[in-house]
């Protein structure tokens, strides 16, 4: 392709950009405004600047188009919520009195309130605020901060176009608020939230918005003739408006599928789709409706969620076939950019070649520059930029690191017996009970306790060199033996040592086997002011020495009660990285459950006889399509029995999930065959205890009764009241007594109290049963 036939210019654009800053600096600004160390004034200012900063970055990067409204202090549904006036009545007399403090408090709830409940985004690491609705849910329009940020951009001279999250997506994320009955539909409030919606874009218009990007990513997931007609209607509705701005409606993550000639022929007057996750079936699709003759389509060429370089004579391939399907095509990254790190220019431990084959935000917005210049201008406009990338290409696609002929020889030899326990379950948790000795409804914890700055103190003065391995084992030795002895006089019965060590449940591991790289500062919002550092899958993966015995095994000398290897599953370890894009991700998923397998085989040999293998992105990683599932759900589960399935029956194997919809994935859940599984269950009040009932789950569980995101201290009673509900449905010798998940995001006063009231009430429940 030499010159492009479409008479318009190809408009560079992306959906949204990373919010924290390069230091951070809205973490840090939020978190002290929590404790009272920065004003309300001082923290908006911070993000004003951080807002107009990534502006300017983007203009500069050749960005036409900027995004507005995906800015959030905490979560972009959240912000939705508040848009369309959905506060919860439990925290409308805060939101009233104080808006930036109601605000955070439906994120994480105070000592009097509950939060709103937090699930994963689809199928990314990212968590959102669930949205509560029902029959008596009243919809009011405050465009405030949509309309503010919009006007911050245009004061600048830039071109922008406001993001909001789709009233149908929006609806589909919902939940029935608290006292509503569980079959309460939050989509049949569409008809109440649609003159909302039509109000925000009246003043967006007004606001000088020529574009308006509505968000519609629940589409590309398998729905019914009902929503799909929901669709229909909601885009007639808003099209037919007279004073609103031009509509995109963007999906991605995955393809649109049925919901594509819905939207094809909706009036609006454009569509952005992914053309990287989905690209040959969002082709077909548009090929077979005809294409988008007189609209808009904006193609999601370059991968928002993953960290590769771009092939940019692929995607001009690709755009150039998308020029006679539509009036105008336009560049951008597939999703928001939210999902990757910032910049790569500021990783000094990774090689300079190795780096080249790196795309964060900052590298990807000029890919998206460049794949427009060569859409309009023709691929002799960027003959120099095209030569470069096809020789990064190669570089990565030749290099010794992505493959070790061992490995591969390793996994191609495992078979179906080394996935499966020898004894079945009923005969293993007799012999665990017999060596165990734990009482009915025991208590544990996730793994990790308060990381405190003590800890990331020395952590960041070993890396400095400012002190030693040995002093720093001594500071982590003492962490150990206070958490140890904490578990002991709160009455715990089954011990973590607390992971004073890990940086990061993924990054501690990725750090130590071959074929993973790590970042310094490749910071990724997972929710709220928390940021994770997901390494990067680079090449074939192996483990040379033990990880996690030295410190389980320091543990374990310091009590008489069992104490829990902690690691981290394969699944997760592949869903939490950056992973490869060159090879299956079951082929990636069963070199890392070799290597962890070995790590287990070490941990059983030195006496460890409960290992807890983590899985909480089984279901986050779940394909969003159901035809896509078994296949996924195959090599997932086998990944899992391959790491754990070597060890004696009298060795007890936990696993835990958090954050997600576990209802579909019960089977799945159920394949897994470990010994205990923990799961987030305080915010949902036991759902996934009935899922788990429903499904007739038979071995043991632990569904969580301390909501571990929230600094709010559970009372006893409440934490009973959640247990003898999580009786109903599981019985008393198969019911474990957790929290969510672990504790490392929380402060040593609340860890303290809250364990306390759960080992008490704990105790309580247990001398109301039958016979005790």
């Amino acid at each position: 392709m030499t010159t492009k036939s479409a008479s318009a210019a190809a408009r560079a654009t992306v959906y949204g950009y990373p919010r924290q800053g390069q230091g951070r600096e809205l973490k840090k600004a939020i978190e002290g405004y929590w404790t009272g160390h920065v004003t309300a004034d001082a923290l908006r200012a911070t993000a004003a600047d951080l807002r107009a900063a990534n502006w300017r970055q983007l203009a500069e990067a050749g960005i036409d188009e900027v995004p507005t409204g995906d800015f959030s202090f905490y979560d972009h549904v959240l912000d939705t919520t508040v848009m369309v006036g959905a506060v919860p009545t439990r925290h409308r007399d805060a939101f009233d009195k104080d808006s930036l403090d109601g605000y955070f408090a439906m994120a994480r709830g105070t000592q009097h309130v509950a939060p709103l409940e937090m699930t994963k985004w689809f199928d990314t690491n990212y968590h959102y605020l669930v949205p509560e609705l029902g029959p008596d849910t009243a919809f009011t329009a405050n465009s405030a901060k949509q309309v503010t940020e919009l006007k911050e951009a245009v004061a600048l001279g830039l071109a922008a176009r406001p993001v909001l999250v789709g009233p149908v997506t929006y609806l589909l994320l919902a939940k029935p608020a608290p006292g509503v009955p569980a079959d309460f539909e939050p989509l049949t409030l569409l008809d109440r939230l649609l003159p909302v919606y039509a109000e925000v874009l009246a003043d967006l218009r007004a606001a000088g918005a020529e574009w308006v990007q509505l968000d519609e990513p629940a589409l590309v997931q398998d729905r019914t003739p009902a929503e799909l007609n929901a669709a229909d209607r909601t885009y007639r509705n808003l099209g037919a408006l007279a004073d609103r701005p031009k509509l995109l409606v963007a999906s991605y993550f995955d393809r649109l599928g049925d919901a594509l000639p819905v939207l094809a022929k909706a009036p609006v007057e454009g569509l952005a789709l992914d053309f990287t996750e989905a690209a040959a079936a969002n082709l077909d699709a548009l090929a077979a409706v005809g294409g988008l003759p007189g609209k808009r389509l904006v193609a999601g060429v370059v991968n928002g969620r993953n960290v590769w370089i771009n092939d940019l004579s692929k995607s001009l391939s690709t755009l150039g076939t998308l020029l006679g399907l539509a009036d105008q095509v336009d560049v951008s990254a597939s999703c928001s950019l939210l999902h990757v790190p910032l910049d790569t220019q500021v990783e000094r431990d990774i090689e300079p070649q190795i780096l080249r084959w790196l795309a964060f935000a900052r590298q990807k917005t000029p890919e998206i520059a460049v794949l427009a210049k060569g859409l309009t201008q023709g691929t002799d406009s960027i003959t120099a930029v095209l030569a470069a990338n096809r020789a990064d290409l190669a570089s990565r696609a030749h290099s010794p690191l992505t493959s070790d002929p061992a490995v591969r020889t390793r996994a191609e030899a495992v078979t179906d017996a080394d996935t499966r326990r020898t004894q079945p379950y009923t005969e293993r948790a007799a012999a665990q009970r017999a060596h165990l000795g734990l009482p009915l409804l025991p208590t544990t914890t996730i793994g990790s306790f308060p990381q405190t700055a003590e800890l990331r103190v020395a952590r960041a003065d070993l890396r400095a060199r400012r002190i030693d391995v040995t002093t720093y084992e001594e500071r982590i030795e003492a962490e150990v033996q206070e958490v140890i002895a904490f578990q002991e006089k709160a009455g715990l019965d089954v011990l973590v040592h607390g992971e004073p060590e890990r940086n990061d449940m993924v990054q501690y591991f990725a750090e130590q086997l071959t074929g993973y790289l790590a970042t310094q500062h490749g910071w990724v919002q997972s929710y709220g002011t928390r940021y994770a550092r997901p390494p990067i899958l680079a090449g074939d993966i192996s483990r040379h020495e033990p990880m996690t015995v030295r410190w389980t095994t320091y543990a374990q000398s310091l009590t008489s009660r069992p104490v829990k290897g902690m690691l981290t599953g394969p699944v997760t370890m592949l869903a939490w990285s950056f992973v490869r894009d060159d090879q299956p991700l079951g082929d990636t998923a069963r070199q890392v459950a070799l290597a962890l397998r070995d790590e287990v085989g070490d941990l059983e040999a030195a006496g460890t006889s409960v290992i807890q293998v983590d899985e909480p992105a089984l279901r986050e990683t779940l394909p969003l399509r159901a035809a896509d599932h078994a296949a996924y759900l195959a090599w997932a589960t086998e990944s899992f029995r391959l790491t754990t399935a070597g060890v004696r029956p009298d060795t007890q194997i936990h696993t835990h999930m958090c954050y997600a919809e576990f209802g579909d994935i019960v089977q799945a859940i159920d394949d897994l065959d470990a010994d205990v599984i923990s799961l987030e269950a305080a915010r949902s009040h036991m759902q996934v205890a009935r899922e788990l009932a429903a499904h007739g789950y038979p071995r043991e569980a632990g569904p969580g009764v301390y909501d571990i995101h929230s600094p709010r201290v559970p009372s006893t009673a409440e934490t009973a009241a959640l247990l003898r509900r999580g009786l109903e449905a599981i019985p008393a010798e198969r019911l474990w007594v957790n929290p969510d998940c672990g504790l490392k995001t929380r402060g040593w006063p609340e860890t303290r109290a809250s364990l306390e009231n759960l080992v008490t009430a704990a105790r309580t429940v247990r001398s109301e049963l039958p016979g005790f």
